[in-house]
Formats: structure tokens, sequence, C-alpha cells
């Protein structure tokens, strides 16, 4: 069985096994939850308005729980297939750049997402009682999140901590997330059709769905308190990474001074954070994150406009209605392509 058949057994495995685990008690709490089945063949459960993968429907809670916020912790929270990957490389290489020589960047023998690590797909996943002192190498803490702004744990809420976001147009992440969990999926279970797919999609059933839920929290957050919430589109990024790139230094307190711009700083971590770049790394070629998932997963095209050779006229035509419908008012919006700079807009 060659490398990929391997990761791909383990992950199934994780996911069917996850709940046998669960103790009487636990298990009495989530059959009072709502649950669907994955687009993978394992169970979503309902919880606090999203749907919430089992394999970590224990750790968000203990995580939830215990947890406990400092000041200076930086979050960088997303939804899935949104740019995470990327986010964590940029906020990482910026946040901790005076810290180690260039040419010793720790992206270079290290994933983004073990330098950034996730709370609830790693760090409580297998304890709900992790030690946080050492969980991060460098200081102040970086960690990172899928849940839902409503859902983070108080202390994240009401602490001096900041949080940064990112979201991506719906179309795209949704081709992402599609071509990400079908490469994922049981074998033994026939794949998910885009139709199929498209249909969960259309009614929020997805891991941290709905989608619009989730991305508006956010929003609404950021708007109330942008000091604490930089709010970030995948497609502004790529459309002008070196503008973001010190627009988030100044939010996470360490702006780039004025030799660093003169000397190239700010174009070198966008070149050592690009794609293109982190792609042919070669940690991020081999080897499994711990949720089982292999490290070659999280890299696709990192395109902007890509679901245009995927969806259907009229599977577009139904997700525009329905971002008109959601965001309406709100006052975000959404850039569907980097060629025509076509935008879903809200007002």
């Amino acid at each position: 069985m060659d490398t990929a058949k391997i990761c791909k057994a383990e992950v199934i495995s994780k996911f069917h096994d996850v709940e046998e685990s669960w103790d009487d008690e636990f298990k009495r709490l989530v059959q009072t939850f709502p649950k669907e089945k994955s687009w993978t063949g394992s169970n979503f459960y309902f919880y606090q308005g999203f749907w919430c993968p089992s394999i970590v429907l224990r750790a968000v809670i203990s995580f939830q729980k215990h947890f406990q916020a400092c000041d200076s912790d930086i979050i960088v929270s997303t939804f899935p297939k949104c740019g995470t990957t990327w986010l964590k490389a940029l906020t990482f290489s910026t946040l901790y750049r005076n810290q180690f020589a260039w040419d010793e960047n720790p992206l270079l023998t290290f994933g983004p997402h073990q330098l950034v690590r996730f709370l609830e797909y790693d760090i409580y996943l297998n304890n709900p009682f992790p030690d946080l002192q050492n969980v991060c190498v460098y200081q102040p803490r970086l960690l990172s999140t899928h849940l839902p702004y409503a859902s983070l744990p108080t202390s994240i809420k009401d602490s001096n901590s900041k949080i940064v976001f990112i979201c991506r147009n719906p179309l795209d992440m949704f081709i992402s997330l599609w071509s990400f969990l079908y490469k994922l999926g049981d074998e033994s279970l026939e794949p998910l059709s885009l139709d199929e797919a498209f249909d969960k999609f259309y009614h929020g059933i997805y891991a941290y769905g709905p989608f619009f839920d989730h991305v508006l929290g956010y929003w609404k957050a950021s708007q109330e308190n942008p000091n604490k919430i930089l709010f970030l589109k995948y497609e502004d990024l790529k459309e002008d990474i070196n503008s973001h790139l010190k627009n988030l230094a100044m939010f996470l307190g360490v702006p780039f001074t004025d030799d660093e711009k003169k000397q190239g700083v700010v174009e070198e971590i966008a070149k050592i954070c690009s794609f293109e770049n982190l792609k042919e790394v070669e940690v991020n070629k081999k080897g499994v994150h711990i949720s089982g998932i292999p490290h070659t997963g999280f890299f696709r095209k990192g395109k902007v406009g890509d679901w245009s050779n995927y969806l259907t006229p009229f599977m577009v035509e139904r997700l525009e209605k329905l971002i008109q419908e959601k965001m309406d008012s709100s006052g975000l919006t959404f850039n569907l392509s980097s060629k025509t700079s076509k935008d879903i807009t809200s007002a």
C-alpha cells in the first residue's frame, strides 16, 4: 500500500473509531444533538449553531471549558479551505521574524500546522487538559481554530488577545473543500459526487457550516472591535500581499521598520510563505498531521476563480442568489474572479 493510501486509511480509521472511544456520559450528551452524515461517511453534530465533525467534538468542548487566554495571545481563526495554511505561515513569519535568521526560518523544516497548532484538531484532540505553557516554542503564543466567533471560549473574547480571521469566496471554498474531502473519502463508500456535495453545501451541512453564519459572526465582531479582530479576505491577499502584510504586522503590534521595508523584508516573507514555495518544501510533501491528514492534502491550487472549471451555470446562479440573500445589508462582499473582479455585493 502506498503512502497516500496509508494516510487515507488512518484518517478514515480516526473518524470511525472516535465515537467508540466516548464514555457513556458523553454519548448521552451527544444524543441530544442533531446529527447528519458528513461528506466522508462519518458524523456531524449540530452544536451551538454549527456542524461539528465527530472527530473534534470532544476536543471542542474541552477547549471551550478549559482554555485560558493570555492578553498577548494571537489566534488565527479561519473557515476551512479559506487559506488557513497560508495565513498561518504569513502570521508566523511576520510575528516572529526577529527571533530567527531568514535562512533558518522554521517553515523550511516544519509545516505551518506544526508551527501554529490547531486547538481542537491538535492541542485538545487527545488531551482535555494539555500543558499550554509548552505548546508554543516562540512567544507570544500563536494558536489557531476553526470555531465560529460565538463559540470561542469566553477568555478569548474577554481578554486583550487578538484574532486574525480569513475567509474566501464561497464558490472557490466549496470546490476546494469538495476536492479535499473527495481524496479522503472512505473507499468502501461511493464518493460524494459534485451534485451531492453541492446540495449539502447549499443547505449548510459541512464542517463548521453554515459558511455564512460563521463568516458574518467574525465580520460583525470585527466591525464592532477592529482593534481585536483583523478580518482578511483571501482574494485581497492574492491581489496585493505586500500591503496586507504591512497591515497584519501593524495589527500584531510588530510593524515593519523603514529599514525592513528598504531591505525587502516584506517581499521576502511573501515569497517564503507563497503557495508555490510552501508546496515544494520537503516537509510539506510527506508525513501526516496529528489528525491523520497527509501534509500534501493542505495544498491544492491556491487560485482565485477556479470554481468556474467545475460549477454549472445553474449551480452558480443558485449560489449567487444565496450569497445575496445571506449577506444582505452586511456590507461584506466577495470577489469571485481574479480576472473579472466580479463582486457579489451585499448592499
